[in-house]
């Protein structure tokens, strides 16, 4: 059966980016690939239709018709609702998935015997997640940026300057978690000229960023007394510890954020997969992004790189188009089969949980992808 990828205006609230951009479509159709994307979908980003059109692809005039024809429907975020009755059984599903915390998106993917590949999993040869990297690395950046508006007394902040200026000290940002968004939120911070610290459990991370940056940020061994000291001290505070395929980890408890300085700023990255901190209790939206409690401002967008749509379109397109390329040149099994990074990033197949992370999470059963396809590694 020939390969037709499916391209979809994204449903999720405040959800801008496109999955793949007009220049990567045009190399998928001058390879042979039919590619279908419904109306408008590149719009928010910046990519009209003829564009796309220029490229190769045909235009659907509904998102039905697209999830109706294509047998590999490429997204951004997980589908929603609405979406769910076009699932259908061998269909492929290749987008951020976080299904943690989606457990009725997970049986619905089950029931219909989907292929999930979640974009988040995929791994690489040095075990890190080459599709969520260009994302953390975006959202990373913007966390500053959102913030040191947000510290403006007219938007309810404490009136602190992140940099300061000679004679007065400058702003303290307080990042949690030294992975890839830790670590570009820590390059945007330093770059505007605030005191920053970084906290981590792993002292190898903590020495490559003191390496990295020169000395020029402060590294804490993360444990509870770390945490509540720092964050008191806190203008900003970044919540960026993700566990792979789980639900991230509650590291601030709402005592810690009581005792933090009237007009801060916190801000929780890991909010997609159920967020670092206690007092995140609700999603947030790029439209309202804020709410406050205990007098800190709080921030909870799940899709934070939307707030710039084009650069982070073309940052998902290059990052998935590999994959994209390989289902289209081999299938989707011979694919998995031959690539096992890509094979990490199944989650559901053949209404079978293949990811063991996912299956603990629902308490549902495990079953090794490489038992469905064919064939077992040894």
């Amino acid at each position: 059966m020939n390969t037709i990828f499916g391209i979809v205006k994204e449903l999720k609230t405040d959800e801008t980016r496109v999955s793949l951009t007009p220049d990567c479509v045009a190399m998928l159709t001058n390879e042979g690939y039919e590619v279908l994307i419904e109306q408008d979908a590149g719009t928010l980003s910046g990519f009209s239709d003829e564009q796309y059109i220029q490229s190769g692809a045909k235009i659907a005039s509904s998102n039905k018709e697209v999830w109706e024809k294509a047998n590999v429907i490429v997204k951004v975020k997980e589908p929603q609702k609405a979406e769910y009755q076009y699932f259908r059984e061998n269909q492929v599903i290749f987008s951020y998935m976080h299904l943690a915390v989606e457990e009725e998106l997970t049986r619905e993917l089950l029931n219909k015997k989907v292929c999930a590949i979640a974009s988040e999993s995929v791994t690489d040869t040095d075990g890190g997640f080459p599709i969520l990297r260009p994302m953390s690395e975006v959202a990373g950046r913007l966390s500053i940026q959102l913030g040191a508006n947000y510290l403006e007394s007219i938007n309810g902040g404490s009136g602190v300057l992140l940099g300061g200026v000679p004679g007065v000290q400058p702003g303290k940002v307080v990042i949690i978690g030294g992975g890839i968004v830790g670590t570009n939120a820590a390059k945007v911070a330093l770059g505007m000229g605030a005191d920053v610290s970084v906290l981590d459990i792993n002292s190898k991370r903590l020495a490559d960023l003191d390496m990295l940056f020169k000395g020029s940020l402060k590294t804490h061994y993360c444990n509870p007394y770390t945490i509540k000291e720092e964050c008191k001290k806190a203008d900003i505070l970044v919540g960026a510890v993700l566990l792979p395929g789980r639900k991230a980890p509650k590291l601030v408890n709402a005592n810690v954020v009581a005792e933090m300085k009237k007009g801060s700023f916190i801000i929780d990255v890991a909010i997609d997969q159920g967020g670092n901190i206690e007092t995140m209790d609700k999603i947030t939206t790029l439209k309202n992004p804020v709410f406050e409690k205990f007098g800190v401002l709080h921030c909870a967008v799940p899709n934070l790189p939307s707030l710039t749509p084009r650069t982070s379109s073309f940052a998902y397109s290059y990052a998935i188009l590999p994959y994209i390329q390989k289902i289209g040149k081999l299938g989707v099994i011979p694919a998995l089969k031959e690539d096992e990074f890509l094979r990490a990033g199944v989650n559901t197949f053949k209404g079978e949980v293949t990811s063991e992370c996912l299956a603990e999470t629902f308490n549902l059963r495990h079953t090794e992808i490489t038992l469905l396809i064919g064939f077992k590694v040894l």
